[in-house]
């Protein structure tokens, strides 16, 4: 039975939420704050239901049409359909509520603290990396998963991406049927990255290890794409990942990027921000946060290829760089030397070499999704750092460790978050805590 609902607000997730004539909480898909909508619920459980659009009765003043003719099918881009300016303030207000929820911080206080989402000035356009899941069931499959699902949905384009890769999905996709033919070469990911600064492109194929007919592919990928760098990376299928070599089957075997004048070169299975242009919003950010002298001793934990140490080896007297994954500690070292810059390369986990360390004036710590490890912010307080940055791409894990850090001795001074994704609910902070 459908239900009439208005709808309030954008999740920290894909769906619109607004209220059943029952009170309960409903989580509904496709919506936009400010719709009212005819509703089917999907699933009921104790405290909240999830429900789909059956009919858009009134469409609030911020739905807008979205550009992507996969929009529905596709599940890269959950908020296509709300105006941009909505989804800043979406964006502000989800972290906003995490700092209360999680954090502990009054509202007032919570909305004093967290600044304006700096905003990208591609809305589309803007990607410099995408990832396409493939398959061979019944046929070579190669595309984006479906909302909510592991299906593939085989697009031809992708809005988002930069204007080199925009048509790639459908271009890739031809090229490897074409090489493949009747054999599966156990290709389950085409990572796909192009830079229109450098103008450098990279097809890095992942596939299982086992034989392969490199030239073939090489030649056939290279044609379909001009790419300047072609390499296969072996692993076994699933969320870890394990990867087992990287052959280079063509040209320079890796990407290059420039940030704010400084060179990267990036090897496919390393970690590198997407929005390039917005890369270096946090960079000016960080760098402003933590009033970096000549003479002061920093860090860079969880730093991959070099996104802020480099900026912060031309600033520092001495910087201390901490990585875990062994690729982007050899493109961090390479990337150092190709800009005549020196920082002390630390290649180990960032919560066990940190006490390690000394003391210290400042640092930067960009962990994954899950945060800080739970002995981080006792140890970044006996380094005697006084300030430093800490850069997160989950508002929840990071209002989790907002409350650690303060009772550390530390207090948080402000958040700015930065808009690295549109058209999605994902959301880049930078926040500085000082003592």
């Amino acid at each position: 039975m459908s239900e009439i609902v208005e709808l309030t607000g954008l999740t920290q997730g894909a769906a619109a939420v607004g209220r059943l004539s029952s009170g309960k909480t409903v989580f509904v898909g496709a919506g936009v704050p400010g719709d009212v909508v005819s509703v089917d619920i999907t699933k009921d459980a104790k405290r909240f239901c999830e429900a789909k659009i059956v009919e858009v009765v009134r469409p609030s003043v911020a739905r807008v049409k979205p550009a992507c003719p996969y929009y529905a099918v596709c599940g890269g881009c959950p908020w296509m359909q709300v105006a941009y300016e909505e989804q800043l303030a979406a964006k502000r207000a989800n972290v906003v509520e995490q700092l209360v929820r999680i954090g502990g911080k009054e509202r007032e206080a919570a909305q004093t603290l967290v600044g304006e989402v700096l905003p990208s000035e591609r809305q589309l356009g803007y990607r410099n990396k995408i990832e396409l899941a493939g398959s061979y069931k019944g046929g070579f499959k190669l595309g984006f998963h479906q909302s909510e699902s592991n299906d593939i949905v085989e697009t031809k384009t992708c809005l988002v991406a930069t204007k080199a890769l925009e048509k790639a999905p459908g271009a890739i996709r031809g090229a490897l049927r074409y090489a493949q033919g009747n054999q599966d070469l156990g290709i389950f990911r085409v990572g796909l990255r192009s830079s229109a600064r450098t103008k450098a492109t990279e097809i890095a194929v992942w596939t299982k290890p086992g034989g392969f007919p490199r030239s073939h592919v090489a030649k056939i990928l290279q044609d379909s794409l001009k790419a300047t760098s072609v390499v296969r990376v072996m692993a076994d299928p699933g969320k870890a990942r394990k990867i087992k070599g990287v052959e280079v089957l063509a040209g320079k075997g890796y990407w290059e990027e420039k940030l704010l004048g400084l060179q990267y070169k990036v090897s496919a299975p390393s970690f590198f921000q997407v929005n390039t242009e917005q890369a270096e919003t946090l960079i000016k950010s960080v760098l402003k946060g933590l009033n970096v002298t000549g003479d002061s001793y920093q860090a860079d934990l969880y730093c991959g290829a070099g996104t802020f140490t480099l900026p912060l080896a031309e600033h520092a007297g001495e910087v201390f760089a901490v990585e875990s994954q062994a690729s982007s500690v050899r493109d961090l070292r390479r990337n150092l030397e190709l800009n005549d810059l020196f920082a002390e390369v630390i290649g180990g986990d960032s919560a066990r070499e940190l006490p390690e360390l000394g003391e210290l004036d400042g640092l930067v710590v960009d962990p994954p999704r899950s945060g800080l490890a739970p002995s981080v912010p006792a140890d970044i307080a006996a380094t005697g750092a006084k300030r430093f940055a800490y850069v997160s791409c989950n508002p929840s894990t990071w209002a989790r460790d907002v409350a650690r850090i303060e009772e550390c001795g530390y207090r948080l001074t402000r958040t700015t978050p930065v808009d690295l994704f549109p058209q999605t609910y994902h959301i880049e902070t930078v926040s500085i805590f000082e003592r």
